[in-house]
């Protein structure tokens, strides 16, 4: 025989005992959200091709780079879109102010195209990424080979800073 209290909780227990079920519309709410937020945020990233070997500089500029030629200089070779032209070593000692491996390759078919106007070409954008700790002559024998090859606009690959330094702020004493 049962208790009263026995019955009381076997029909409580009858009686909540449904079937459990999920609610995917909350989920799926927030699945939506997210991915909307990434696929915003997603557009603005630039990807540019980086090596292990390369220390970039920091600056505060907002502009974001466009599409263009990529120059990469490690501490150790010189890279154009990737291919390896010389080394850094064959650089500092050539005395010419621009560099014929270097020239020959920002000349190719490839990277200049065909049929291109004296207007296109002075537009044409060249960007250069090289490794902060470099000497300036390298550098400079770098860009003055850039300008050589007819790329008129050259522009040097940073990272951008977290804050933005003040301009107001007194030196730290």
């Amino acid at each position: 025989m049962m208790s009263n209290r026995a019955r009381r909780m076997a029909v409580h227990h009858m009686r909540h005992q449904g079937g459990f079920e999920l609610n995917l519309i909350p989920l799926i709410d927030i699945l939506s959200v997210m991915v909307s937020f990434l696929l915003v945020y997603s557009t603005e990233v630039e990807v540019i091709q980086n090596s292990k070997g390369i220390e970039i500089p920091q600056s505060i500029s907002e502009t974001m780079p466009a599409h263009s030629v990529v120059v990469m200089l490690t501490k150790t070779d010189l890279f154009v879109q990737g291919e390896r032209i010389e080394s850094i070593k064959d650089v500092q000692a050539d005395p010419a102010a621009t560099l014929g491996p270097l020239s020959a390759a920002l000349k190719r078919p490839l990277l200049v195209g065909r049929d291109v106007s004296e207007t296109a070409l002075a537009a044409r954008e060249i960007t250069i990424m090289a490794d902060k700790s470099l000497p300036y002559d390298v550098l400079k024998k770098v860009m003055a080979t850039c300008t050589d090859a007819d790329y008129g606009k050259i522009s040097l690959a940073v990272l951008q800073k977290e804050k933005p330094v003040s301009l107001n702020r007194s030196p730290a004493a």
